[in-house]
């Protein structure tokens, strides 16, 4: 596998795994109680996006190493 493939498919499973995590812990702003001027009461309070990205990284790893070893090792 070339470094761009494994770029290109490390890429796409992140950000199907990021799809996974972005709705963990998400309180919107109404059931906080504290709702801003000018935005939609359902927008989520703290998104906590560094942290999710993080998370997202991290359990993105095992499912590439199995892409990896199934794409390098698997007779098909």
């Amino acid at each position: 596998m070339s470094p761009l493939a494994a770029f290109a498919i490390y890429f796409v499973i992140w950000w199907t795994v990021l799809f996974c995590v972005l709705p963990i812990n998400v309180r919107s702003q109404a059931e906080q109680g504290e709702i801003t001027a000018g935005t939609d009461p359902g927008a989520p309070a703290s998104p906590d996006l560094l942290r999710k990205a993080l998370l997202t990284s991290v359990l993105s790893l095992p499912v590439f190493a199995i892409v990896w070893w199934l794409w390098v090792w698997a007779e098909f």
